[in-house]
């Protein structure tokens, strides 16, 4: 028996009074089984009525749906014999008679979301993120009363968003984020709606004007506040204060102006997550004080990520930063107007992984207190005004993977403590003020990705050992030094580089042909040297290269026809001592008479080139030969 009748006949069997009305009335148990049985045909009817409903509004929101690749709804059709509740992504109540979760997120479903779904009165959650659905939003989902979870993100979703949507009293978790959604965020969303709200994600769309949260809403229980990547403007508003167990925070990315919020945050002791980088907020005291918010953050004892970059916020970087939670781990204050030195006491925050203070107007020394951070994986502190010799402790960070010191003034030579860094995967020194040599310890460094030493002034070889790290991956940069010495072999065995750059040099001999191994290579500039000899055939047979400049050098003989039938798109061979016919076969019919200017000895069909001349033949010799 199904178990609402069995525990309806239990019940209804042992009641005393029954039993009493059963003798008064002289029932005989076949009669009461019947009765039984006809109360029971008709709650049984109402129930098959109830599930009837909801399955012809599933069928009717099928309706809306043009595309099904991952056959989703295969299940979904009144012959298969397959009970509604046992369709995919369908959950029913305990007694089955009532729809109460569509979950169809990430099926690739293309198509509208059909009104019908407002009929599924009981439903409790609606999650069809991760496909394709464009259109509006039905503002009849305002009328599912019992909805806690609603999920549309990830979608294609335009129009505004229904202020229908505020009427959902129960909801506490919601989830619009990744469309194309415009207009203004409905005041009811926050005002007039659940205050059970423990999740709101409105990021990654179009939406407008401001944060409609004044003093009288009380999101008191919201945890997840997401509206980053829209066009918000105005201020963060102070009854955001009232959510004082937020944990996650992120309003990046929108255009938000005013002073940083010191006394929001200040009342969120539980915050973890704060993104509030790419926007139009000042510090305090007309964009010239920091220390105000860094101070209101040290009551988030669980801070964990803290993004300011790109805001344009003025002042230097106060000590209390010192004084932040010790659970830290990322630190983004980069692209702004922070001048000053670095102090000192932020290596009191001993789990940081990533610092990333490039970008500003900071200057003095790199303080050598930040290589206690035993922890920091990525240091970013390029584009500032930063002076002096790099720290040699840096050689001692266990996993540093990315140290970007570049276009600041730093001087010196560059730390052979380094090669202890075996994690290294990518060194930027450029546009400083370095000199010396390259350290052949860097060779050490097996991991290393990238590498750019150039515009320094270093001096002397490039090391072997350097020159045969295969682990480069992405680029070697040593361009405009005062390097010297010939291009080393040991170059062919970076099989993996995409880039070699080692122009505005003074290296000198023959390209080696060996650099033909350097197979995955795109890009390759030679240019500003003292080389000579023949270009070498290999270049040309190099599959991936696009673009080769091998300018001002000293270059002689003709120029391959193998760089003819390459994949390359620009070439400069200008200003050496080439020779020889050139065509404008191949890839060299997009090339104009700038790619070969300063070559006297070419000639060929180039718009701007002199014509090859034919060779005479002298018949005056034929005479004596018959002779």
């Amino acid at each position: 028996l199904p178990l609402h009748f069995d525990l309806f006949l239990r019940v209804f069997s042992s009641s005393k009074k029954i039993k009493l009305i059963m003798g008064f009335c002289k029932f005989s148990k076949f009669s009461f089984m019947f009765l039984v049985t006809v109360l029971f045909l008709v709650v049984s009817g109402q129930d098959n009525a109830r599930i009837l409903n909801d399955q012809t509004s599933l069928l009717s929101f099928t309706l809306g749906i043009v595309s099904d690749p991952l056959h989703a709804l295969k299940s979904w059709n009144n012959s298969s014999g397959v009970h509604v509740c046992n369709w995919s992504g369908i959950g029913c109540n305990i007694n089955r008679d009532r729809v109460i979760e569509l979950d169809l997120h990430g099926h690739s479903l293309r198509g509208t979301i059909s009104p019908a779904i407002s009929n599924l009165s009981y439903l409790t959650i609606l999650d069809l993120s991760g496909n394709f659905f464009e259109g509006h939003i039905p503002a009849e989902l305002g009328s599912l009363s019992r909805l806690k979870q609603l999920s549309l993100s990830s979608n294609l979703l335009q129009e505004t968003i229904p202020s229908e949507l505020g009427f959902l009293q129960e909801l506490e978790y919601f989830n619009l984020g990744s469309n194309r959604l415009t207009g203004d965020i409905p005041a009811p969303l926050f005002c007039n709606g659940s205050s059970s709200l423990k999740y709101i994600d409105l990021s990654n769309n179009s939406l407008s004007g401001h944060i409609p949260l004044n003093n009288q809403c009380e999101l008191r229980q919201l945890r997840f506040l997401l509206l980053w990547s829209n066009q918000l403007v105005g201020q963060v508003p102070q009854a955001l204060s009232n959510s004082s167990n937020l944990q996650w925070l992120d309003l990046e990315l929108n255009s938000l102006s005013g002073e940083l919020p010191s006394e929001i945050v200040y009342r969120m002791p539980k915050l973890q997550y704060l993104y509030l980088s790419y926007n139009n907020f000042i510090s305090h005291n007309g964009n010239t004080d920091l220390k105000p918010f860094f101070a209101s953050l040290v009551n988030s004892s669980n801070l964990q990520e803290l993004e300011l970059a790109g805001n344009n916020l003025g002042g230097e970087l106060p000590s209390i930063i010192g004084d932040l939670s010790t659970k830290l781990v990322q630190i983004h204050l980069d692209e702004n107007l922070i001048y000053g030195s670095i102090p000192p006491d932020i290596s009191n925050l001993v789990n940081v992984t990533l610092l990333n203070l490039s970008s500003n107007l900071l200057n003095g020394s790199i303080p050598p207190e930040l290589c206690r951070m035993g922890k920091l994986e990525r240091l970013y502190l390029s584009n500032n005004s930063l002076s002096g010799e790099i720290p040699s402790a840096f050689g001692h960070v266990p996993h540093l993977g990315l140290l970007d010191l570049s276009e600041n003034k730093l001087y010196g030579s560059i730390p052979d403590s380094f090669s202890n860094l075996s994690q290294l995967r990518r060194l930027l020194l450029h546009e400083n003020q370095l000199s010396g040599t390259i350290p052949p310890s860097l060779g050490k460094c097996i991991n290393l990705e990238i590498l750019d030493l150039s515009h320094n002034t270093i001096s002397g070889m490039i090391p072997s050992e350097v020159a045969g790290l295969r682990s480069l991956k992405l680029y070697l940069n040593l361009s405009s030094n005062h390097l010297q010495g010939t291009i080393p072999l040991e170059l062919s065995k970076m099989d993996m580089v995409l880039a070699i750059d080692l122009s505005s040099n003074n290296l000198s001999d023959t390209i080696p042909s060996q650099l033909g191994s350097c197979i995955a290579l795109e890009y390759l500039n030679l240019s500003g040297n003292v080389l000579e000899g023949p270009l070498p055939v290999s270049l040309g047979q190099l599959p991936y290269l696009k673009e080769l400049d091998i300018s001002f050098n000293q270059l002689t003989g003709e120029i391959p026809p193998s760089l003819q039938a390459s994949a390359l798109k620009q070439l400069n061979f200008s200003f050496n001592k080439f020779s020889g016919n050139v065509s404008n076969n191949g890839i060299f019919s997009s090339l104009t008479i700038d790619s070969f200017l300063g070559n006297h000895g070419l000639c060929g069909s180039i718009k701007g080139m002199p014509s090859c001349r034919k060779k005479k033949t002298h018949h005056f010799l034929i005479l004596p030969i018959l002779l």
